[in-house]
């Protein structure tokens, strides 16, 4: 009889801490959805049109990336941080030693944005010297902007496939601190390569992948800085597996 009431006040303690940490959750996304203020919900609303747009093929990937480019340029970000429950989040982080960690943060409910949003929100966490290794993609676009740390950042312009190469040409390649943004599609900048420069540095992205419901999303990872160099500034870069991506440019 003691036994069976041990049970029972057991599975009675952990319903209760289960429903107490439900309601925890659900309040705090209530809690985070009111304060959040409405310029940061309508910036939200407008991020969810265009890439409703996007889906839709009522726009192109490029005027995506413009778009998405001149939101990041106005966007509230300690607003965003608050919104995303970054510090929350990452407050117990760990750094993978060659590569970036992954946070998919949870969206209070807003007005006007629908359950199931057109776009993925992404956390990319790095510490000192590690990075998010030098890869394509296919049939997807992403915005990346700085919300903590300083970043190298790179991009290439996909110029050409081939049967175990990508011919590219380098786009962007500057030193990205807090606020500053850049974007990928088929159609431009489709190859980057970030690297944490400040001791932990953090990305947050809107991703819109599987644009073509028929093909799959598709990374291929690369080496530049092994790469052929060709006229015009063009680089012949080996296609790699991410494993090896991450041993050659994952840490340093």
């Amino acid at each position: 009889m003691e036994e069976t009431s041990r049970r029972a006040f057991i599975k009675n303690s952990l319903s209760t801490l289960l429903t107490f940490s439900l309601l925890e959750t659900l309040f705090r996304g209530d809690l985070f959805a009111e304060t959040v203020k409405p310029i940061t919900k309508k910036w939200l609303r407008e991020v969810e049109q265009i890439s409703k747009e996007l889906r839709g093929q009522k726009i192109a990937q490029v005027v995506w990336q413009q778009k998405i480019e001149e939101l990041f340029s106005r966007v509230d970000l300690p607003d965003l941080l608050r919104f995303i429950d970054f510090d929350r989040l990452t407050k117990n982080i760990e750094f993978p030693d060659d590569h970036a960690n992954i946070k998919d943060p949870h969206f209070p409910k807003i007005e006007g944005m629908p359950e199931r949003m057109a776009f993925i929100g992404r956390i990319f966490a790095l510490s000192k010297g590690r990075a998010v290794v030098p890869h394509g993609h296919q049939n997807m676009v992403s915005g990346h902007i700085i919300i903590k740390g300083q970043m190298h950042v790179r991009h290439f312009e996909r110029v050409r496939d081939e049967a175990e190469h990508l011919i590219i040409k380098p786009s962007i390649d500057r030193m990205s601190n807090v606020g500053e943004a850049t974007t990928i599609s088929d159609e431009r900048d489709n190859i980057h390569w970030l690297k944490a420069i400040s001791d932990s540095a953090f990305t947050f992205d809107f991703v819109v992948a599987d644009l073509d419901p028929q093909y799959p999303t598709k990374l291929v990872f690369l080496d530049p800085d092994g790469g052929e160099r060709l006229s015009d500034g063009l680089i012949r870069a080996r296609q790699i597996e991410h494993e090896q991506a991450y041993k050659l440019y994952g840490k340093s």
